[in-house]
């Protein structure tokens, strides 16, 4: 077989529907988020980056760099290997605390990624309890679903965001057996939000134990950024936390929090965890000092929702489609795998405004986007730029308008 050629002709499928992802060269500024330099056939441009999952421009923030600078000077740049050989740091033990704290569990369990905290716990929950059923979401995110699939157990897909189909098969499913419900907080593509106290109170009905996805909240909902089940008043009747410290926390590494005893059996038998080289004590740093930060900032989170309101309305007024979800994320909807990426391109090259195209697998075929993240640094000025450049290219592309739409 020529498998060179088999490559090549997959990316060329890709090429030719419009899906091939292109990554733009970028380098972030600290002390000037959101600008950032592009670097593109031997030339350099400033430009202002709207798809950042740094929600918070954490990032950048003098608290958090300070602190990874003198773990560095304490530690070095590595951990050692794994936790279980040599890699466990006091910063990992401090972050652990830090963690459980902030979702008011017994404990909390460190991961090189969000998606291997995912992997890791849900396959390792789903393959050793007994006769185990997951009842999933329709909408999780592949790392959940991954972890399900490797956990080689059952799995029920229950309608988006609906407590009643969840019940449906709840109900229809042996008493006996242990049960694993999964869901996300904010889903990052739509940009809504689970109704977290109905699941609950279904759940609980059936005695199954509640694993949530806060990666897209963590840091940025509650009054200490515990995430939406902090904000609802849901934590507690959830058993497992999982979150991400590469989103608004701004580093990277992802975590689970709950019970002491589940967070050992999962540090025990969890493969992912186990086999994984432990995060560098400057990023757990890192991680531990925005933590602590944010708990005492609330007023960042109130700037940040602020902007996402202020481009939903300035969108609005100038009739560019976007999904109206109560998040901090804004769709804007194009349809079209290729338009969309030609949209983007405009965006980045006639005006400067990075935002990179969503496609399938990401989003179903046919609800292709730009999803649009402004910061607590995105200005007026900023907004109503991209707004003003959002426009003429939808008309330069003969876009749908939201007026259309309706």
């Amino acid at each position: 077989m020529d498998y060179d050629a088999f490559f090549t002709q997959r990316i060329d499928t890709l090429k030719d529907e419009g899906r091939y992802r292109v990554f733009a060269n970028l380098e972030r500024h600290a002390g000037r988020f959101p600008l950032a330099t592009l670097r593109r056939d031997g030339a350099e441009r400033e430009v202002v980056v709207w798809c950042s999952n740094d929600y918070l421009c954490m990032g950048q923030h003098p608290v958090v760099r300070d602190a990874m600078h003198r773990a560095i000077e304490e530690c070095g740049a590595g951990a050692g290997g794994t936790r279980n050989i040599g890699g466990t740091n006091h910063y990992h033990v401090l972050l652990e605390r830090e963690l459980a704290e902030l979702h008011g569990k017994e404990s909390a369990l460190l991961f090189s990624a969000g998606y291997t905290a995912n992997m890791t716990v849900l396959s390792t929950l789903g393959a050793l309890l007994p006769g185990c059923v997951i009842f999933s979401d329709s909408e999780n995110h592949n790392s959940m679903i991954e972890g399900m699939r490797h956990s080689r157990t059952d799995r029920r897909v229950f309608a988006h965001n609906d407590p009643h189909d969840l019940e449906r098969l709840l109900a229809a499913t042996d008493p006996k057996v242990p049960k694993i419900v999964a869901f996300e907080s904010v889903y990052s593509m739509d940009g809504d939000i689970a109704p977290i106290a109905d699941i609950c109170t279904v759940a609980e009905r059936y005695g199954a134990l509640l694993y949530i996805d806060e990666v897209h909240a963590v840091g940025m909902y509650g009054a200490r950024g515990g995430g939406v089940s902090e904000r609802d008043g849901q934590a507690h009747r959830i058993h497992v936390i999982q979150g991400t410290l590469a989103k608004a926390i701004g580093v990277v590494g992802g975590y689970v929090a709950g019970s002491a005893a589940m967070c050992d059996f999962v540090r025990s038998y969890g493969a992912g965890f186990i086999f994984s080289s432990a995060m560098p004590p400057p990023v757990a740093a890192g991680a531990l000092a925005s933590i602590r930060y944010l708990k005492h900032h609330p007023e960042l989170r109130d700037r940040h929702q602020e902007r996402a309101h202020t481009l939903r309305r300035k969108l609005a007024d100038a009739g560019i489609p976007y999904l109206d979800a109560p998040s901090h994320i804004v769709p804007v909807m194009v349809g079209d795998a290729r338009q969309c990426k030609q949209a983007s391109d405009e965006l980045l090259d006639r005006y400067g405004h990075y935002v990179q195209p969503i496609n399938y697998p990401t989003v179903p075929v046919g609800t292709e986007r730009l999803r649009l993240t402004p910061g607590p640094l995105h200005d007026d000025a900023m907004i109503d730029d991209l707004v003003q450049a959002l426009t003429e290219v939808w008309d330069r592309l003969g876009l749908q308008v939201a007026q259309e739409a309706a």
